[in-house]
């Protein structure tokens, strides 16, 4: 259960704390909008779920009612007692971890192991802040594949950034990670009304699902030449292809490709940037042919 305004900030009040602005805290203090969260990622009994910022545990608390096992990480010092005492006996682990450097591999397996639950598939909440959002989401992406869905709250700005496609004027290097591994959508939008302190801008919920596979073989092209050539192409997003990427793939790459060299980064979707990354500096496959 949400603790509502006045609550929270006699909890805070009654420790010596207050939100930290240098970490982007903001808390949720709307039962219904946490509920909607909890039924948005699909959280059911037995599931495991690690949550990224769990503050004081009004989330962690309606995600574990439901029956599911859940890890939750929070990197301020000051709030992990008072997040272990909310929780109290439920089926909560409280790690203090920066979401941003932890190792996953080593988080989850653990996690897995002490709950004595069989299943390899997780599912990751997180309210995360402007800052941590990206690099959080991609390196779930990239170092925990035994994380199959996420349902994060974002600001919008971020949110569109996840979810955009080719010709968007939010689409850039994230959002092609976003559609190498996984697929995203906008599921809703929460307004600043529901946290405190009050944010400036509006947030949004953004559900993403792991693929299967991901959209471009690595036997073809490895993630690190992909991402590479990716990254050089919106590093110059104003510039035509053939330019922004001029001494990273050859200019015959291009015909190779399929690709048109005078197109922008932004119109490229991530299957064409794989066939584009296939080829070396010097025009030759890196892989076997697309």
């Amino acid at each position: 259960m949400a603790l509502t305004q006045g609550e929270l900030k006699e909890l805070l009040a009654s420790h010596g704390l207050r939100p930290s602005r240098a970490l982007g805290q903001n808390f949720v203090v709307d039962h219904n909008t946490l509920r909607r969260i909890v039924r948005l990622a699909g959280i059911e009994p037995e599931d495991q779920v690690v949550e990224v910022g769990a503050g004081l545990g009004a989330l962690t608390i309606e995600l574990a009612e439901t029956g599911a096992h859940v890890t939750a990480v929070e990197i301020d010092k000051r709030l992990v007692p008072l997040l272990r005492s909310q929780v109290g006996v439920l089926p909560v682990r409280v790690v203090e971890a920066d979401a941003t450097r932890l190792d996953w591999e080593t988080l989850l397996h653990s996690g897995k192991h002490r709950q004595g639950h069989s299943t390899s598939g997780w599912k990751l909440v997180a309210n995360l802040p402007y800052n941590v959002a990206v690099p959080v989401v991609a390196r779930v992406l990239d170092e925990a594949p035994n994380v199959l869905s996420m349902l994060v709250m974002v600001q919008r700005e971020v949110g569109e950034r996840l979810v955009a496609s080719p010709g968007d004027s939010s689409y850039g290097a994230v959002s092609v990670k976003l559609a190498y591994h996984a697929t995203a959508r906008v599921v809703g939008e929460v307004p600043a009304s529901v946290f405190v302190p009050k944010p400036r801008v509006a947030s949004s919920l953004v559900r993403i699902v792991r693929r299967e596979t991901v959209a471009v073989d690595p036997v073809q092209v490895s993630p690190q030449r992909l991402f590479s050539v990716v990254r050089s192409g919106f590093a110059h997003r104003r510039k035509m292809l053939r330019g922004a990427l001029a001494g990273v793939v050859s200019p015959e790459a291009f015909a190779a490709a399929g690709v048109d060299p005078t197109v922008r980064a932004q119109e490229l979707s991530v299957e064409q940037w794989g066939r584009l990354a296939a080829f070396d500096e010097v025009g030759e496959a890196s892989g076997r042919s697309m």
